[in-house]
C-alpha cells in the first residue's frame, strides 16, 4: 500500500507542476509582483495593514492573511471552558467578539473571503472597550456593503502515510446577503487517519528482560459537521447573530500487539476503542442603544451524546490458558445553557464603564459498565449552576497610558447524587497598557481567576489494556490562582517584529492526581503549586538582507512548575504540564513568480501522568520537520505540496510502575518506541 501511494503522489504531483507550466505561461501578465513591504502604518497607537500589502501570498480566505501577518499568533484561549466569560481569544470580527462557542478564531477567519478583508489592525486589548482583552489583539476589518455578492471558499487537504490514506479532510463555505442581512453556509470534515509501529521491552524493577512486545496501532477518525449563521445591522445601529451547528465525531483506535518471551508460547493482545458522538450547538446575540450606551443580550445551547466502548482481550497461543477480556463501555451525555447580558458606555471624558451578567447550567450524565466489577461514580450524573457578575472600569491615564480594571465574583453550586456544595468566589483583574514609542508597546496585567473543574473527574473510568482504575472524586474544589502577566511588543522596522510575555501563576487547590484511600486514586486537589514561564513570538523579514520575499516565523515557550508531591512529600513539576515548545517555520514568495517553497521545524516536551503507582511518560525521539512548495495559480487554485517527517520523528512511551506505591520500589518498566514515517499532504485551495 505504501508503494502504491507513493507513485500515485508522483503522478499526482507530475500533473500538477505540468499545470502549473501551463497556467505559468497562461497568466504571465498577472504573476505575483515583487514582495510588498509587511511593515505596518500607525494610526491613533493602532498597528494597521492595508489587505494590499498580502497580495504576494495570493491569499483566499481571512486566514491566509492573518496567518501572515508579522509576529501574530492567534490565541483562542480557553476554548475548554464552560460559559462565555469575559473576552479571552485575540481576535475580532468588526470590533466585535467572535460569536458562539464552536466558532473559534481559524473557524470564522478561514470562511471570509479574502476579497472581503479592507485592512487588518493590531493595538492593546486594555484599550479597547472590552473587558477581559490585554495585551496585542487582532481586529478584522471587513466590507459589509454588499457589493461582493456571494463569495465561496473550499479547501481540500488528502494526506498519504504508511497508516493509510485519508482523502476526506476539507471544508467549503458561501456567504452573501439574505435581505438586508449576511448569511454563512458552511461544512467541515477534520478526518485523520494515523498511525505508527515498533517494539516495546518489559524488564523488571532490576533491569532483566520479561517479555517483548511488537506493536501496531491505528488510529482512524471523521468529525463531519454543517454551520449556518446569520447576522443583521439594522439602520439604528442594532446588531443581531444567529448561529447554529451539528457534527458528529466517529472515532477508532486499535492496537494490535505480539507478544514474545523466550521458553513461552506466544501471546496475542488486542486493544479496540470507539466513540460514536453527536453534538449540537445554537447560539444568539442581540445589540442596540440603550440610555446612552449599549446592551447586548446573548444565549447559547449545547448538546452532546457520546457512546464510547474499549475493548482488550489477551489470546495465549499454548492451546491450554483461556483467553482473558476486560471492556468498558460508557455513554456521556452533556449540556450547557447560557444566558449573559452586557452593558456599556463611554463618557465624555473618555472613561469606558460596563458591567455583564452571566448564568450557566451544565451537566453531565455517565452510565458506564464493566463486566464483573461495580465501579463506585460510574453510573452519575454531574450538575453545575454558575452566576458571575463582573464591573469594568477604563479610561486613559495620559496619552500612551490606559489603565482597564475588572472587578467581581463568582457563585457556583456543584451537586452529584446526594451530594451539593456552593462556592462564592472573587475574581477580577487590573491591566495597564503603556506605549512609549510607535513601535513599542508595553502590558501588564494581574488578575485573580477561578479556575473550572472537569466534570469527568468526578466520574470513575477504566484503563482496559492494563486494568487501572481512575476513581471519581465528588469532593474536588475548583482551583483559584492569581497571575502576573508582562508582554512587550517591539516592532523591528523593515525586520519585523517581536513580542516576549513573561508569566507567574500562584495556585490554589490545584487539581493533580492524589490518593483517596490506600489502594485507589483519583484527580483530587493539593494545595498550592506555582507555575511560570516565558514565550517568543517574533517575525523576522529577510528582504533587508537581499533575500526579498523571505520571512522566517518564531515561536518558543518554557515553562517551570511546582508543587508537594502528595507521596514522596517532594517538590515536582505539575503532572502533565508543559516544559518547552518551538515552531520554526521559513516561507520565501519568489518575486515575480507565482511560486513560494518554506520549511519548518518544530518539537515539544511535557511532564508524564504521575499516579499512585506509577509514571508514564511520553517523549519525541527527533523533532518533526517538513518542507513544501506551493504554486498559487494552477488553474486558477492555490496547490501546496507538503514532505512532513524528514528527520524519521516516532514516539517514545515509558511507564514505570511499583509494586505498591511511587515511594517503594519498582515492579516493572515499560519502554515502547513507534515510528509513524514520512508524511505526504496537499492542499488544494480556491474561492470565487
Amino acid at each position: 500500500m505504501r508503494k502504491i501511494n507513493r507513485l500515485y503522489l508522483g503522478a499526482v504531483t507530475s500533473a500538477i507542476l505540468a499545470g502549473c507550466s501551463l497556467s505559468s505561461v497562461a497568466s504571465a501578465q498577472t504573476a505575483t509582483v515583487a514582495s510588498s513591504s509587511l511593515q505596518p502604518r500607525t494610526e491613533d497607537g493602532r498597528q494597521i495593514y492595508d489587505v494590499a500589502q498580502f497580495t504576494r501570498f495570493n491569499p483566499r480566505t481571512a486566514l491566509d492573511i492573518v496567518q501572515q501577518v508579522p509576529g501574530f499568533i492567534i490565541d483562542t484561549g480557553d476554548d475548554e471552558a464552560r460559559g462565555l466569560g469575559q473576552a479571552d481569544e485575540n481576535v475580532l470580527i468588526n470590533g466585535a467578539r467572535i460569536a458562539g462557542k464552536n466558532n473559534d478564531a481559524f473557524t470564522v477567519l478561514g470562511r471570509i473571503s479574502a476579497s472581503t478583508v479592507v485592512q487588518i489592525e493590531i493595538v492593546d486589548g486594555a484599550t479597547l472597550s472590552i473587558s477581559g482583552l490585554s495585551g496585542q489583539v487582532l481586529n478584522l476589518v471587513t466590507s459589509n456593503d454588499g457589493t461582493k455578492g456571494i463569495t465561496g471558499n473550499f479547501e481540500w487537504r488528502p494526506q498519504w502515510r504508511r497508516a493509510g490514506s485519508d482523502w476526506f479532510d476539507g471544508e467549503a463555505s458561501i456567504s452573501g446577503k439574505i435581505g438586508k442581512g449576511d448569511f454563512t453556509l458552511a461544512i467541515k470534515n477534520d478526518s485523520f487517519r494515523n498511525g505508527a509501529e515498533g517494539p516495546e521491552r518489559i524488564t523488571s524493577g532490576s533491569g532483566d528482560l520479561l517479555f517483548n512486545r511488537d506493536e501496531v496501532a491505528r488510529v482512524r477518525g471523521d468529525v463531519p459537521s454543517i454551520n449556518a449563521s446569520y447576522s443583521r445591522t439594522s439602520e439604528a445601529g442594532s446588531v443581531f447573530n444567529i448561529t447554529g451547528e451539528y457534527g458528529i465525531n466517529n472515532f477508532r483506535q486499535q492496537v494490535d500487539t505480539l507478544r514474545t518471551a523466550a521458553g513461552t508460547p506466544d501471546i496475542i493482545e488486542l486493544f479496540v476503542g470507539t466513540e460514536r458522538e453527536w453534538n449540537a450547538e445554537f447560539s444568539a446575540d442581540y445589540e442596540f442603544a440603550l440610555g446612552g450606551g449599549r446592551l447586548k443580550l446573548i444565549g447559547l445551547q449545547r448538546l452532546e451524546h457520546s457512546p464510547t466502548e474499549d475493548f482488550f482481550s489477551r489470546t495465549f497461543t499454548d492451546g491450554v490458558t483461556p483467553p482473558f477480556t476486560n471492556a468498558f463501555n460508557r455513554t456521556v451525555d452533556e449540556g450547557e445553557s447560557v444566558l449573559r447580558a452586557e452593558y456599556g458606555w463611554k463618557t465624555a471624558g473618555g472613561t469606558d464603564w460596563g458591567f455583564s451578567l452571566e448564568g450557566a447550567y451544565n451537566f453531565l450524565e455517565s452510565e458506564a459498565e464493566q463486566a464483573g466489577r461495580n465501579l463506585d461514580n460510574a453510573n452519575t450524573r454531574v450538575e453545575e449552576k454558575r452566576a458571575e457578575f463582573i464591573t469594568t472600569y477604563g479610561r486613559p491615564l495620559s496619552d500612551n497610558l490606559t489603565i482597564q480594571t475588572a472587578l467581581g465574583g463568582e457563585y457556583s453550586e456543584i451537586s452529584q447524587g446526594d451530594l451539593s456544595r456552593s462556592f462564592i468566589r472573587p475574581k477580577g483583574s487590573v491591566t495597564l497598557a503603556w506605549k512609549p514609542a510607535d513601535d513599542f508597546d508595553l502590558s501588564f496585567k494581574l488578575s485573580r481567576e477561578v479556575d473550572q473543574l472537569d466534570f469527568f473527574d468526578f466520574v470513575a473510568s477504566v484503563e482496559v489494556s492494563n486494568d487501572v482504575i481512575d476513581a471519581g472524586n465528588p469532593d474536588l474544589v475548583p482551583p483559584q490562582k492569581w497571575r502576573a502577566e508582562l508582554e512587550a511588543t517591539k516592532k523591528l522596522g523593515a525586520f519585523g517584529s517581536a513580542t516576549v510575555t513573561l508569566f507567574g501563576e500562584k495556585i490554589s487547590d490545584i487539581v493533580d492526581t492524589v490518593p483517596i484511600s490506600p489502594t485507589a486514586e483519583a484527580r483530587g486537589n493539593i494545595d498550592s503549586a506555582d507555575r511560570y514561564g516565558i514565550e517568543l513570538v517574533s517575525t523576522l523579514l529577510l528582504d533587508p538582507i537581499g533575500w526579498n520575499g523571505a520571512k522566517l516565523d518564531i515561536e518558543v515557550e518554557a515553562t517551570k512548575s511546582s508543587l508537594r508531591d502528595p507521596i514522596t512529600l517532594r517538590n515536582r513539576r505539575i503532572g502533565q504540564d508543559d516544559i518547552y515548545s518551538y515552531e520554526i517555520q521559513l516561507r520565501h514568495d519568489i518575486p515575480n513568480t507565482d511560486w513560494a517553497w518554506g520549511a519548518g521545524i518544530e518539537d515539544f516536551d511535557d511532564v508524564g501522568n504521575i499516579r499512585l503507582d506509577q509514571i508514564a511518560d511520553f517523549d519525541t525521539l527527533a523533532p518533526y520537520s517538513w518542507i513544501f512548495v506551493e504554486h498559487k495559480d494552477v488553474f486558477g487554485l492555490t496547490v501546496n505540496a507538503n514532505l512532513g517527517n524528514l528527520f524519521d520523528r516516532g514516539d517514545r512511551f515509558v511507564r514505570t510502575a511499583y509494586v505498591d506505591r511511587r515511594d517503594g520500589p519498582i515492579d516493572f518498566i515499560e519502554n515502547r518506541t513507534r515510528k509513524f514515517g514520512l508524511i505526504y499532504r496537499m492542499t488544494i485551495s480556491g474561492s470565487f
